[in-house]
């Protein structure tokens, strides 16, 4: 681990692996704070690294002092869960892997709920990490395939790694957004055309509101993967208009890293449902979904192409997108809401509450759902169980949103089905 100023959440985290590791190898890079007494602690060999901007130099330095024949990162905002670690255990003991990938959730996002990160790796000699923001093993890892081709990547079903860096209010706690700009685009000033840079720094700038330098940089990335491809007089795209007039045929190429690909069609789609061109969103999204990239990692596309395709009206379409996302997730508690939302719009009602009823037990909290179940619910003529549902709702939106509980509280009188005062 590097770490710095992580005394709230390090705790959670090392405790997450402490009766599994044989070691702990914490690097400090200028914590004013309790992290490294936490750290020792649990039993931590507590290095120090002053700080450069770099977090492939740091990774690099934490893998100086590592001892284990395996190397599992994490950061402090992460944990690993314990359903996890009886494969852990199983998969280390394979002979033929230098690298397992595993699947990290997003704690909270609704965007892209999942994520593979290469984070369990063989002590290897000639691994380390590039770039200076999104360290990656990647490039080495690569390099290491062609000189010695016995080895082998793996990855692990099922989520290994709890991560809740990434919600809102902590991005804009930690100033997180400022910190990957300015390391990423240091980087890329050197090297204006590395794809994973592009996709990277393309989606924080679309996240800090500069949608045209993000654009720029997403197309950029997209060239430099397809552009041969979908353009065969190699000129460089503006945009992939061309998506809307033909046909992707995806086919497994070595050469592709499809899912940086994937990436970028992403968050172009995004990009372009912020232009309001509807039909260049949708056209990406469907490209993304299309690729040949872990399932798991799709549930965003879908559940976006759903979300695009419900708001040009084509409401089977949505259906179909949503139902995809939550059959590679059952547990995707969006996609089911979404997918309430589409068949209410679409008159089927025991679709519709079935589908809130899913999100609601997957998530007792959700307003949102309750609220659109009493709807459905009082079309169907259940006034009981409307009103239950709606009240259910209030209560969750005066914790929340005091003004939407007034809202639904003044709606439900002026319908002469509520007489709470």
């Amino acid at each position: 681990m590097i770490v710095k100023n992580e005394e709230t959440t390090l705790p959670k985290c090392l405790g997450s692996v402490k009766n599994f590791v044989d070691e702990i190898v914490v690097l400090d890079t200028g914590s004013t704070d309790k992290t490294p007494q936490i750290a020792a602690q649990f039993g931590a060999k507590v290095h120090y690294f002053a700080w450069n901007n770099n977090f492939s130099a740091a990774r690099n330095e934490a893998l100086k002092y590592v001892t284990g024949d395996w190397i599992l990162v994490l950061d402090a905002d992460e944990t690993l869960t314990p359903e996890i670690i009886p494969l852990l255990k199983s998969v280390i003991h394979k002979e033929e892997y230098l690298v397992i990938n595993l699947v990290r959730q997003e704690v909270g996002s609704t965007q892209s709920p999942y994520s593979l990160v290469s984070r369990l790796f063989r002590n290897h000699p000639d691994i380390y990490f590039d770039r200076p923001y999104h360290a990656l093993i990647d490039d080495s890892v690569m390099a290491i395939l062609t000189q010695e081709p016995n080895w082998q990547i793996g990855y692990l079903p099922g989520v290994a790694i709890l991560h809740t860096g990434y919600q809102k209010a902590v991005i804009n706690e930690q100033n997180k957004s400022a910190k990957a700009a300015a390391a990423m685009e240091e980087f890329f000033a050197n090297h204006p055309y590395d794809t994973y840079v592009c996709s990277k720094l393309g989606a924080l700038y679309m996240q800090m509101g500069k949608i045209d330098a993000g654009m720029e940089l997403l197309n950029r990335g997209l060239n430099q993967i397809i552009g041969n491809q979908v353009n065969q007089d190699k000129k460089p795209l503006s945009n992939l208009k061309c998506l809307q007039s033909q046909k992707i045929e995806v086919s497994v190429d070595e050469d592709i890293n499809y899912d940086i690909l994937y990436e970028l069609h992403y968050h172009l789609g995004i990009g372009y449902a912020n232009l309001q061109d509807l039909p260049l969103a949708i056209a990406h999204y469907q490209a993304a979904v299309k690729l040949p990239i872990y399932p798991l990692l799709k549930l965003g596309g879908y559940n976006n192409l759903g979300n695009l395709l419900k708001n040009m009206g084509d409401f089977p379409g949505a259906k179909t997108a949503y139902e995809t996302a939550i059959k590679i997730d059952p547990n995707f508690v969006t996609g089911h809401y979404n997918l309430g939302m589409v068949c209410k719009v679409m008159g089927l009602f025991a679709e519709a509450i079935d589908a809130y009823n899913n999100a609601i037990n997957l998530n007792p909290d959700y307003a949102e759902a309750y609220q659109n179940l009493g709807v459905v619910l009082l079309k169907i003529g259940d006034v009981p169980g409307s009103l239950e549902a709606f009240e259910y709702a209030i209560s969750l939106h005066e914790l929340n949103n005091p003004e939407e509980a007034q809202r639904l509280h003044q709606g439900l009188k002026e319908m002469g089905l509520l007489n709470r005062e």
